[in-house]
């Protein structure tokens, strides 16, 4: 009875993670006709590193030396996902975003394996994303630059993992965030700054920002950890495999995006693919890294 309730809990944090992380999206989307992707960007990262230097307190067990390297690289692929990320939803609804930049760690998960039963995942992958490119001349069509940026996000995100693992290897995860999110911060705070001036620090902006730097980055990963530490890594990849689902309602109920049913299905394509790609055998991805 015991392990049932660890588990429900577990499940209630990814479900509750997915809905914040999405809900901070939708909100950061609403910030952009005032401060742009470059300065939603700038308060998301800047909130979230000071809210998890307060948590982690990484300073107890700075890395040292070559440590940076892996640390640097790491949280330039953080701040590289986020700020393609938002030019991306900037141009396209927030749930195609999601299934596009989903395609990093599904590559991460896929190309590391040695099964040939996992060629079936990338072919419902791609299938998904050529699903979500038709027409792209026409009105109607996918913008194509903010395709584009959902994949490099995606390529990003694919870099954040695999440089997340070597620098998980040398120390805490919570302090290995907090000074990944600080490399990001320092690099495209300043961006932020210089492209939208002092209106990035208004009191119309300001509180909005922290709200999206606590939804989309300290809220989450919280819950993440505390979600991992209760149910085994393969269902929680499973259910991580949702998020595209939930970011199109999220865009749905939050910013009134309708989708087609074609892009839809799209959507479970991608789907389908990372919960296949989420029983590939743990030690072929760590063979990777």
């Amino acid at each position: 009875m015991q392990i049932n309730r660890g588990l429900l809990m577990a499940v209630g944090c990814v479900l509750l993670a997915m809905i914040t992380i999405q809900s901070g999206a939708s909100l950061a989307k609403q910030l952009f006709p005032i401060v742009g992707p470059e300065g939603t960007t700038a308060l998301r990262l800047g909130f979230a590193a000071a809210v998890l230097w307060l948590v982690f307190r990484p300073w107890r067990a700075l890395p040292q030396g070559k440590e940076w390297q892996s640390i640097i690289i790491y949280g330039l692929c953080l701040g590289g996902m986020n700020i393609l990320f938002y030019l991306a939803i900037e141009r396209i609804p927030l749930g195609i975003a999601v299934a596009l930049e989903f395609t990093g760690p599904l590559a991460v998960a896929l190309f590391s394996s040695k099964r040939k039963s996992d060629l079936f995942w990338v072919v419902c992958a791609i299938a998904g994303i050529l699903l979500l490119l038709p027409n792209l001349s026409s009105e109607q069509g996918l913008d194509l630059g903010g395709a584009l940026m959902a994949l490099g996000a995606g390529a990003c995100w694919a870099g954040y993992i695999l440089f997340g693992t070597r620098t998980g290897k040398q120390g805490s995860g919570g302090i290995t965030v907090a000074l990944g999110m600080t490399v990001a911060a320092l690099v495209l705070v300043p961006v932020g700054a210089v492209s939208q001036g002092l209106v990035l620090i208004s009191w119309e902006v300001l509180p909005l920002g922290l709200l999206v730097g606590v939804l989309s980055s300290a809220l989450p990963y919280s819950l993440e950890m505390v979600a991992l530490r209760n149910m085994p890594t393969q269902a929680f990849s499973v259910l991580m495999s949702l998020e595209p689902a939930i970011a199109a309602l999220a865009g749905f109920i939050i910013l009134s995006e309708q989708l087609t049913l074609l892009q839809w299905s799209a959507i479970g394509l991608v789907i389908i693919a990372s919960i296949g790609s989420s029983f590939t055998p743990k030690k072929a991805i760590e063979m990777s890294v």
